[in-house]
């Protein structure tokens, strides 16, 4: 029988292993595919089979005992624990099967969270909701030795910052010789001076790298550590750059507002040594996994009926959509009206179930995380980071009656345009371009901010498997979002109400007498 929930981190005090890249990272290819992310029994497929993506690259068979070496750190004995116990449980209650639906094993790791059954989702989200807890409550000790830094190559403050950043990384006055990525485009920037900084020190030379997009996206295990230098946007295009397994991330307040941005680069020097000896508390924040849906029909059919394809009786019929991308998101996903003049017209499904019919701007879809961005400015509620639900938001509704839902993360959401719809509706991810079709060329791609959802294709909405690892000060994280509220939003800040003046009855007879 498979594991039925497994969560495991790559955080752990591993012996180095070596890397697919140069041999940077201390962690090794295998035990960064099972980096923050649940790995599930496949039992039982019941979502829409027209849904499965492929993964680019399998992820390499780890057995068991292997595996179960490498936890060295006492979370992961505790998860260890909890995932025999449930193991157990499952084998008692469920029947082993020799092969699963589609020909996939239980050791395949590239089905999605939205081709789960509701209880395998469950209890993914539960294994990473767990993992959090343990995380949040106790230091990680990490064992740092490939450093990326991401900040933003167009702001000349911040390029002076990230150059005395990666000066200070590479000293010798540093007890292990770190070695730092920088983004490519720097390699040429007059501002950062990567050629001066190699002359002068020579033994920079080698240890000093570049990262583009390509190393992000395959090689995620290259880097042991991530530094964010800007604001909630830049750590927004870390979540980007890192579509499955996400590094720890550190930001620093370097931008206009700082919900996830909590260090200040004044003290970057003390706060990282104390990261990198003594370790860091990580908080798991939720992520969503959207899948862009075509439908198979050419041309406009306005007889047929999407929501009888999502949920009706057609739900299982293969061949009526094909998955277009699939893309980790950490603040939301809108579907609108895009440049149309007229409003959208969406249909909404969760799980098997119709929900509504949507006549408006657009839609919004926010994890707790951004709650505090589109989703407030529609009108959404402000929803704490720890919440475990999905926040879904109307963007100037052609009614009265539509008001902001808030539904559990156990839910898979499909957003769609029905086939007699006037016009297409656009989606974007995270406010920026995640779909570039094979045949366009670079420059188109760099045009394409959004994505073109035809009637009849539709967007899967779902908690994905891979967190996204946020670096937090010590203390009380419920305080701390509450403070990030209250200085960023100023929320609920008004002048005291006075209280009421009491007077002695000789003076109440004084002031009526005067009068």
């Amino acid at each position: 029988m498979s594991e039925q929930v497994v969560a495991s981190t790559s955080l752990s005090n591993a012996e180095p292993k070596g890397s697919v890249d140069d041999g940077d990272s201390t962690n090794s290819e295998s035990e960064y595919q099972h980096a923050l992310e649940v790995i599930f029994d496949t039992e039982n497929q019941r979502r829409r089979k027209s849904s499965l993506v492929a993964t680019e690259a399998e992820a390499p068979h780890v057995d068991k005992a292997t595996r179960n070496e490498r936890m060295q750190c006492k979370v992961h004995q505790m998860l260890e624990a909890r995932k025999r116990a449930m193991t157990l449980k499952s084998v008692q209650e469920n029947k082993p099967q020799d092969k699963q639906a589609n020909g996939l094993t239980d050791n395949n790791d590239g089905i999605y969270s939205r081709m789960m059954t509701k209880k395998q989702l469950a209890e993914m989200i539960f294994g990473v909701r767990e993992l959090s807890k343990k995380l949040g409550s106790v230091k990680l000790k990490i064992k740092v030795k490939t450093v990326f830094i991401l900040t933003k190559i167009y702001d000349q403050e911040l390029l002076g910052k990230a150059r005395e950043l990666t000066e200070w990384l590479l000293s010798k006055e540093q007890d292990v010789p770190y070695i730092v990525y920088v983004e490519d485009k720097l390699e040429s920037e007059k501002m950062f001076d990567a050629k001066g900084l190699l002359e002068k020190e020579p033994s920079y030379e080698g240890r000093l790298k570049y990262w583009n997009n390509e190393l992000c996206r395959k090689h995620p295990q290259t880097f042991d550590f991530v530094l964010s230098l800007g604001g909630d946007g830049t750590v927004l295009y870390a979540s980007w750059l890192f579509q499955r397994i996400v590094p720890p991330v550190l930001s620093f307040a370097l931008g206009s507002l700082g919900f996830l941005t909590k260090f200040d680069f004044v003290q970057h020097r003390s706060i990282l040594s104390r990261a990198f000896s003594e370790g860091v508390v990580v908080s798991l924040r939720l992520r969503f996994e959207c899948t862009v849906m075509r439908t198979q029909t050419k041309g406009r059919h306005p007889n047929k009926d999407l929501v009888e394809e999502l949920v009706g009786k057609d739900r299982e019929n293969e061949s009526t959509h094909k998955p277009d991308g699939s893309y980790e998101i950490l603040n939301d996903v809108v579907v609108d009206r895009g440049p149309n003049p007229t409003m959208s017209a969406i249909e909404v499904c969760g799980d098997d179930e119709y929900f509504t019919n949507v006549q408006a701007d657009g839609i919004c879809v926010a994890t707790p995380t951004g709650s505090t961005a589109y989703n407030l400015s529609a009108g959404g509620s402000l929803c704490h980071p720890d919440n475990p639900v999905i926040l879904v938001t109307a963007i100037c509704a052609h009614t009265l009656s539509f008001r902001p839902i808030i539904l559990p993360d156990t839910i898979v959401l499909r957003i769609g345009v029905p086939y007699d719809a006037r016009t297409s509706s656009w989606a974007s991810f995270d406010g920026r371009e995640r779909y570039c079709p094979r045949q366009m060329t670079e420059t188109d791609k760099a045009d394409n901010d959004r994505v073109e959802l035809n009637p009849g294709d539709y967007v899967t909405i779902s908690a994905s498997r891979f967190p996204f690892a946020n670096v937090m000060p010590e203390g009380r994280r419920s305080e701390d979002w509450v403070n990030s509220i209250s200085r960023t939003l100023q929320w609920n800040s008004r002048q005291k109400q006075k209280a009421f003046q009491s007077w002695s009855k000789e003076e109440s007879k004084g002031s009526f007498s005067r009068q």
